[in-house]
């Protein structure tokens, strides 16, 4: 449809080739898509920053896995973000829920903050964690106050389709003070309907084919995935009892 802002999320500069070819207006770039997205590598930011003439939106997410952050998880989304402005995106794409599925508002404001220190202009994207908070009335007046750009929503429900109607609803209530952008499982089969239900005026899509790198057929016994999660809300780290029993063991050995 003439006039709707096409983004199309993108993981590479091949990526990011095809969805310009294909008339994308913005760029969504990030990691590890089967994981919902994470902070992409540097190199990738800036050949595409170079390369292809669309604003780049960029994911800043540390792991999967729920949204509470850890101190040092901030302290390093806050350097990525510094990072990824200087290194040419047009604005970040964020999140920080309390354990309580609440905003986290007073890291979101110092994570703006650092943002716009260096790139006052940096647009800044709230991510569908807004589609897990507690009370999303709430959590949109608060985005609203912070001061940012537009908030990532399927409507609170497993596709965009499915969740028209919530999304229609959000907009309402935004009321031009923050722009609402659907998202979640858009296809070309369903994007019109979507457009005419919520009366939205942008969406976001993953648009993909499948393709085969047979490099590593020869032997198919071998997994490089360590974990995948069960669900939205867990994730792993590094056990450090853990790897101090192993070392113990390994002390043990003669050598």
């Amino acid at each position: 449809m003439k006039g709707i802002v096409l983004e199309t999320v993108i993981a590479s500069l091949d990526d990011a080739r095809a969805a310009a070819a294909g008339g994308a207006d913005r760029f969504e770039l990030c990691s590890a898509l089967a994981l919902g997205g994470l902070t992409p590598g540097l190199g990738t930011l800036e050949r595409v920053a170079a390369e292809v003439p669309v604003p780049i939106m960029c994911m800043v997410r540390p792991r999967e896995g729920g949204m509470a952050y850890s101190a040092g998880e901030t302290d390093q989304m806050m350097r990525d973000a510094e990072l990824v402005v200087s290194a040419g995106a047009a604005g970040v794409v964020f999140g920080f829920l309390d354990e309580q599925g609440r905003v986290d508002v007073a890291r979101c404001r110092a994570f703006l903050a650092r943002v716009r220190a260096i790139a006052p202009e940096a647009q800044a994207v709230f991510h569908r964690a807004f589609d897990v908070t507690a009370d999303p009335d709430t959590a949109l007046e608060q985005l609203v106050d912070l001061g940012v750009t537009r908030v990532l929503t399927s409507g609170r429900a497993r596709t965009a389709l499915e969740g028209a109607r919530e999304i229609r609803r959000t907009i309402e209530r935004a009321r031009g003070r923050i722009e609402v952008l659907p998202g979640g499982g858009i296809s070309a089969a369903d994007v019109e309907e979507v457009v005419r239900a919520t009366g939205a005026d942008q969406v976001h899509v993953y648009v993909t084919r499948e393709v085969h790198d047979l490099s590593a057929a020869a032997n198919p016994l071998i997994r490089f995935g360590a974990h995948v999660p069960a669900t939205e809300t867990e994730h792993r780290v590094v056990d450090a009892d853990g790897v101090a029993d192993l070392r113990r063991r390994l002390a043990r050995l003669p050598r």
